[in-house]
């Protein structure tokens, strides 16, 4: 399996409390803020739920 990494490029203010909630659990505390996941469905669909807010990469792995 590949790796995703995801960046908030928008910010959550004025967003509502679960979609929050989904960006602090995937890790990301503030705007261009990257973190790296691997790739699963857990982590696809909490992706999937915020990606109005989210740039996303998807990396292979070497």
């Amino acid at each position: 399996m590949g790796k995703i990494q995801v960046t908030l490029v928008k910010s959550t203010i004025g967003k509502p409390e679960n979609q929050r909630r989904v960006v602090q659990s995937l890790g990301l505390r503030r705007l261009h803020h990257t973190v790296e996941h691997d790739d699963n469905p857990r982590i696809r669909g909490m992706v999937n739920k915020v990606s109005h807010l989210l740039k996303t990469e998807f990396l292979e792995e070497k």
